[in-house]
């Protein structure tokens, strides 16, 4: 039990060292899962296995997640509490799900069953009511993305992959005691090995050259706790435009600002973004007036409404008889001469912006954790759409939607040449979250070879050519503006084309071990 103890302790601090900005040394992730899979081979045949392994994964997966994501405290230690909590036992009975698969299959399945289960509990994560991909195995090479450049083909799934079969790969040599022996170590050196060569050869031949385009990105740094949802639109909206003045040029062909710049004061029915009436808001004349004689297109983040005469969806909200609300956390383009666009974020962030299964259970919908932007379940966007402006056609992504690598790519298929990024950062204070959350966007530039400009309230803002690298960057809380040339990129790359297919092929995978392991014990029953 002892030994037990140690060994879960000894996984999950493995875990957080390996991952961006809490450690970042990414070769412990190869090493980090062999403590617990020596934990479920050595209970396997004990009474009540599942439940000792459901109690020391789940230790481990608790360290992973507080040591990893303990910055959520800042926006909500409500929240806090239920991701630590909620999420470790989801990765615990993820774990327990793959013991008792290896109990009705012989360990002869154990590599294929852990690597299915675990990649089928990641694609889950990405797609259900109780979404958070932020821990998505993958996600740990986005501090050393020059090791993954063929993300392009496999998106991070491939990372995720390469590194559950790697702990596996050497926890077999272990188990089998072949480790002595130097000859042993050579398939699972190339399998570790190939991988740096072929990315480090992608990385050094990329071309990063396309057409220039030049942007200019704005971090008005106003506090989100303090001033941001309680100042005056009109205020924080001219303070912007004013620093975008301090560094356009004569080249700029777009000015881009941060999530929710754009927010009415609620005091004033007038000022409420709605979207069918925008071309006659206050926000909207001001933006126009600035663009007669600075005539540059805007990208900005804005909290958006809509009315309808029944309810829209389960995010909307009644009113009165005949009228229904839904409030959207949307990108707005101003394009010179046209009525504003809109698109509305489609990824909500759990607790904040969406309320899960308020769809089956409706009264959920009062639950949600106030940020002081708007609460409750927010409307999203039937499908991923992009901005096409005069200029040029690019993926507008907010904010959390910048961890969904197949919805970022849906975008880019749309002929996107670039990716544009607007958030809020600042709810998690000078801590690892915006950090890590900076370094998650190379992730994307490389899948989709774009380059990526990205507007942070506050630090950091910057940009990113499509290696990942990081051309510039801003530091936090600091107001400030930049002014850079990205290039526009065109053409598909494999994983835009077919998007996350290893972990939709594990899923198929599992299916099959799961059918093989009834088939087993209906036939030890007969038996």
């Amino acid at each position: 039990m002892k030994n037990n103890f140690l060994l879960c302790l000894l996984s999950g601090l493995l875990l957080v060292i390996s991952f961006p900005i809490t450690g970042s040394i990414f070769p412990l992730a190869f090493l980090a899962w062999i403590p617990l899979l020596a934990i479920e081979y050595h209970l396997s045949d004990s009474r009540f296995s599942g439940w000792k392994v459901l109690f020391f994964s789940y230790i481990s997966f608790f360290i992973y997640n507080l040591g990893t994501t303990w910055w959520i405290y800042y926006a909500s230690d409500d929240g806090a509490m239920m991701a630590f909590f909620a999420n470790s036992l989801l990765m615990a009975i993820a774990f327990t799900i793959y013991h008792i698969l290896n109990k009705l299959l012989g360990r002869s399945w154990w590599i294929v069953s852990f690597i299915c289960v675990w990649l089928t509990f990641e694609l889950l994560h990405f797609h259900w009511e109780l979404s958070w991909p932020w821990l998505t195995l993958g996600n740990v090479f986005a501090s050393s993305h020059y090791l993954v450049q063929w993300y392009s083909v496999t998106g991070v799934f491939g990372g995720s992959l390469w590194i559950l079969l790697i702990n596996g790969l050497i926890f077999n040599l272990l188990l089998q005691k072949k480790h002595k022996q130097l000859k042993n170590w050579i398939p699972t050196g190339l399998v570790l090995f190939l991988p740096v060569i072929i990315s480090l050869a992608i990385y050094t031949g990329k071309n990063t050259k396309g057409k220039t385009y030049n942007v200019t990105i704005l971090q008005p740094n106003v506090d989100p706790y303090n001033e941001k949802f309680t100042g005056s639109n009109t205020e924080q909206l001219a303070n912007l435009l004013a620093l975008a003045n301090e560094v356009n040029t004569n080249k700029t062909k777009l000015i881009i600002a941060p999530e929710t710049a754009l927010y009415p004061n609620i005091e004033y029915s007038s000022d409420f973004l709605v979207v069918d009436k925008l071309p006659y808001h206050a926000s909207t004349r001001a933006i126009k007036k600035y663009q007669l004689t600075h005539p540059i297109p805007l990208l900005i983040g804005g909290s958006t409404y809509e009315f309808f005469d029944k309810e829209h969806s389960a995010a909307s909200n009644y009113i009165e008889p005949g009228v229904y609300q839904e409030s959207y956390n949307s990108s707005l383009l101003f394009d010179l001469d046209e009525n504003p666009q809109v698109i509305h974020k489609s990824k909500l962030v759990l607790g904040v912006e969406k309320i899960p299964f308020i769809s089956t259970i409706p009264f959920l919908k009062t639950m949600a954790i106030d940020l002081g932007g708007s609460s409750g379940s927010l409307g999203i966007a039937d499908h991923p759409s992009v901005f096409k402006s005069k200029t040029s056609t690019f993926a507008p992504v907010v904010c959390y939607e910048s961890i969904y690598g197949e919805f970022v790519s849906e975008q880019c298929a749309q002929d996107a040449n670039f990716i544009a990024i607007i958030t809020n950062d600042g709810w998690w204070k000078d801590t690892p979250g915006y950090k890590q959350h900076f370094l998650f966007a190379g992730l994307r530039a490389i899948e989709n070879n774009r380059w990526i400009a990205r507007s942070a309230n506050t630090g950091k803002s910057g940009i990113f050519n499509n290696r990942g690298d990081v051309v510039t960057e801003t530091g936090w809380w600091k107001e400030t503006a930049i002014n850079e040339d990205i290039q526009l990129i065109s053409g598909k790359t494999f994983y835009q084309k077919f998007g996350d297919l290893i972990p939709r092929v594990a899923s198929g995978i599992l299916i099959i071990l799961f059918l093989m392991a009834l088939y087993n014990r209906f036939r030890r029953r007969t038996a």
